[in-house]
Parts: C-alpha cells; structure tokens; sequence
C-alpha cells in the first residue's frame, strides 16, 4: 500500500470515496435505520411486522452472506406504500441524529481531512435516506448508492435498483473525468473490495491504521453536529430495544394516563408528595424566590425566564414553586391547554398586542416566558427574543432540562398535543430545574441596557449553567430543517404543503396510526 507523505496532500486537494456502513458509521448494522423509518413513516403496525422479520432477516444473511437480501427486503417493509415526501422527512429529520451519533471518530479524521471531491458509498441503504446526512454532516459531494423505485402517485413501491458491485464501480468511475482516480479509498466490506476500493490510489480499511498527519492535521475541520432532530424514539431501535419499546407502550399510555389524571385532580402544593409514587422526579437547585405582592401599583409578578426543552417546562417550574405561574405560549393545541394544570397566555406574535398581555398577566402574578420560541432537544440554546427584558425588572433566569428513556417529548412534524402524553409515557421522566439569582437592577433595561443586551446576557448565563453552547438560530431555522416551513401557524406555503401531510391526516396518523395502524 502507497502513503502519501504531508506535503504532497497539502500540494494539492486529496479526493476520497468512503462506504457508509461499518466505515464512517461503526456499525455495519442497518437494520434500526429501517425500523426508524416503519416506526416514523407508518406507524406501531409496520414497526411491529418488520421486527417479527427480524430472525427471517438474519436467516438470510447466513446462508446467501454478501447477497444483501436481507437489506433488500427490510426496505420492502419499511417503505412499500410510504408517500416519497414522508420518507424524504425522515432522512432529512429522524436518522441523521443517530447517524451522527454512531460516526467513527478515525474514519472522520481520514474523510475530513482530505479537502478534495467526497464520495460516499451507501451499500445497505437507499441514497434517499442517507443523503442528507451525508451532504449536510459528513460534506460529501456525492453519493452513490441504490435507488428506491417510485410509483406515479409518488409513494414507494419498496423496491431498490442499482448499488451492485459493478454499478457502484461505474459510477464512481464516471465522477473522476479523464483517467482520474480517487486519491484515498475507506472500506471494509466485500462490496468495498471489489466495486470501488480498486480504483484508489491509496487504501484504508478499518480498524485504521492512519498516520498521524492525517488524523491529526488541524484543516481537518469538525464533525458539524446535529442540532435539529424529530421522532418519537430516543434510543437506536434494535431488535431487542424494539421488543423493549412494544412490551412497554400498553403500560406507558396507562401509566400517562395516571400521572396525567394526577396532575389535573390534586392541588399544586400536592403533587411533589405523589410524584415519586409514580415514577416522576423533579431535581431542584438554587433557590426560588419568595411570593411578593406589590402595594403601589406596580407589577407583582416575577417574570421566569426559561430554557425551553419541553411544553413542561413552566409546569416544572410552577410544580416547584408549588404556586399559580401563568405560561406564555404560542402554538399551543387546544388538547395541551386543557391538560395544562396552570394558566396559559396564548401570543399572537404581534409585538404591541403580545406585550400588552404580558403586562396584564404580570400584574396578576408570576408569568413563565421561554424566549427562544421553540424547543432543542440537543445542548444548545437558540437565540432569545427580546421582548421579556422590556417588560419587567424582576427577571429570574431559570435552567430546566429534562431526562427520558424511551421517547422524545417534543414534535416539529407530528402532533404536538401528544408531547406531555409521550412525556408521560416514558417509565421515569425527570425534570432539572435550576434558579439563577434575580438580575441585578444595573443588568436589566432599567439601568439603560437595551433589551437585545439583557436577553443575550441572559442567554448566556443559562447555557453555562447548563453547560450548552449559545447559537443564533432560531424557530425558523429549526422548521426549516424538520417541516420544510417557517413555523407560522396557520401559514403553509405551498412547497410545504406538497411536502407534508393535511394537518387532520397527521393528526390521525400520530394517534390512531401509533396505538392501532
């Protein structure tokens, strides 16, 4: 094997062509990519019907190994019938955060420090659900692979065309013009070996043995994380996590219910003696601060400034305050607002009109705003408005973060009327809430700052609380990434709306589809 030395890679871009699975991602494995999407696309019943499959599948690869019908027949069940827009959601918005979070950190050190033309080679899975994650993550310039075949009503017919070994060759073949050869080469299987590993000048299979320079060059520039992701499911779905997962929905939906039925039959003060009865927990640090009632006219209320990770998150707060804290909310369903065990404050995202209510609902008593307008589910906080910071003195910043095991509480494309009933599904949900101290009159509008300066102080001392990293995104960005719009409600332009379902058909989907498709 020929090594090319430090500075004939810095003479000139060095191109690279990588096999995905069991080289850039650890596992060779696709068969939880194809549950995610049955589970995310469809529905329980498919999820359900493609694990039964499970020891048919692994039967295959044992007597005809290196056929790949195994993957073949797992993207039969898992797409057949899928409209191509609700398959093309999932790869944009579902796998890459578990693509992401099964990269080998050495076959990334070899990929991304070569600056040159990237080609990624998909040998299990179809190039449409790998994709985004390749261009956007992983910055391949291509990606080669099979074809899932499509109906002429645009839903997925399940079967695959292309990706043997000769077609990956040719293609790859055709991407380097004029006798040109790629200049390194990563993979391990057999498809690797004989399709497009022999038209590279260098090779590497893994486990790597890279040279120092290439793994630890500083133009090898950083994995780009995941920071928007949607689903359900927050761990991989293997076979056996899957079986995990079906046992324990009957038990969860009862078990929501309880602790749902709970929370809107007991008082407040309540609740944290019950909690621990039924498998929740609340974490609280800091300390809040006291009930204050105002005798000159001014506003009485504090005005808690929250990360928003969850729709929870001001019930959190009041469940620890163990008192009447009014939530601002914006797209809230009617199903959470009846759910909700404390008063909600519907916005507009009228400046003048939203600020008016904030006003009045803290002249009642303590009001809850989550400034960044959406939720992240990653350690990262979005960008805050800056709206709170002109509406009181008593700011208190407040850092809450939450804990699951089997489900996500939060929704982009689904229905979010359904998030404190997943919340609740899960077998112990535990919620972290940290008081920061009061702001400081010379920190707040008050003593001059302006109110873009309070909110990104603000931003910044929870995300070191936390431990997360500030960003400037925002809601639209996030939407933008998961639904294909901007997040206006009531607004859906018309490539969103050729991109995603009817609102009832989703809404149907989500419930009924989950509990009984």
């Amino acid at each position: 094997m020929v090594t090319m030395s430090a500075s004939a890679r810095e003479e000139r871009p060095v191109s690279v062509v990588a096999e995905l699975e069991g080289t850039l991602l650890r596992e060779a494995c696709t068969f939880p990519y194809y549950m995610l999407v049955a589970f995310e696309a469809s529905g329980l019943f498919r999820f359900a019907a493609l694990l039964a499959l499970c020891p048919a599948l692994q039967l295959l690869d044992l007597l005809l190994p290196g056929r790949r019908l195994s993957a073949r027949c797992a993207a039969f069940v898992a797409t057949a019938g899928v409209p191509r827009a609700e398959l093309e959601a999932v790869a944009r918005a579902v796998l890459p955060k578990f693509m992401a979070d099964d990269v080998d950190p050495a076959a990334w050190a070899a990929f991304g420090a070569c600056k040159g033309r990237r080609v990624v080679v998909a040998r299990d899975m179809p190039r449409v659900m790998v994709e985004w994650f390749a261009r956007e993550h992983l910055g391949a310039d291509h990606v080669v692979g099979s074809e899932l075949e499509y109906s002429r009503l645009r839903r997925c017919t399940g079967l695959l065309t292309g990706g043997g070994d000769d077609d990956v060759a040719q293609r790859v073949r055709a991407l380097f013009a004029d006798g040109e050869r790629p200049d390194l080469g990563l993979g391990r299987s057999d498809v690797a070996r004989s399709s497009f590993l022999p038209l590279c000048k260098e090779q590497l299979q893994p486990p790597f043995s890279v040279d120092h320079d290439m793994a630890m060059q500083p133009k090898c520039a950083p994995f780009r994380p995941v920071i928007f992701h949607d689903g359900r499911l927050v761990r991989r779905p293997t076979a056996l996590m899957s079986l995990a997962i079906l046992f324990w929905i009957p038990l969860g939906v009862l078990l929501a219910f309880v602790r749902i039925t709970l929370g809107l039959v007991l008082p407040i003060q309540a609740l944290p003696y019950i909690a621990p009865f039924v498998g929740g927990a609340v974490i609280t640090r800091g300390h809040p601060p006291p009930l204050t009632n105002a005798t000159d006219g001014s506003p009485s209320g504090v005005l808690f400034v929250c990360t928003h990770r969850t729709l929870m998150d001001p019930v959190a707060l009041a469940f620890v305050l163990g008192r009447r804290v009014a939530a601002v909310t914006y797209s809230l369903s009617r199903l959470s607002e009846l759910l909700s065990p404390i008063p909600t404050v519907r916005l507009t995202r009228d400046r003048e009109t939203d600020a008016a209510r904030m006003r009045a609902e803290l002249a009642r008593g303590d009001v809850a705003v989550c400034p960044e307008g959406t939720t992240c589910r990653e350690p990262f906080l979005l960008r805050f408005s800056a709206l709170f910071a002109e509406l009181s003195d008593q700011i208190v910043p407040v850092a809450t973060n939450y804990r699951v095991g089997l489900f996500h509480p939060t929704t982009a494309r689904g229905w979010k009327a359904m998030d404190p009933i997943f919340f609740f599904m899960n077998p112990r949900p535990v919620y972290e809430v940290t008081f920061l101290n009061q702001l400081p009159a010379e920190a707040t509008c008050a003593a001059g700052k302006s109110a873009v300066d309070v909110a990104n102080y603000v931003q910044r001392i929870l995300a070191a609380t936390l431990g997360f990293e500030c960003t400037t995104l925002t809601r639209r960005d996030k939407y933008r990434v998961l639904a294909g719009n901007d997040g206006i409600v009531g607004v859906k332009p018309a490539a969103a709306a050729a991109a995603t379902k009817p609102g009832w058909q989703r809404r149907v989907k989500e419930v009924l589809g989950f509990l009984l498709h």
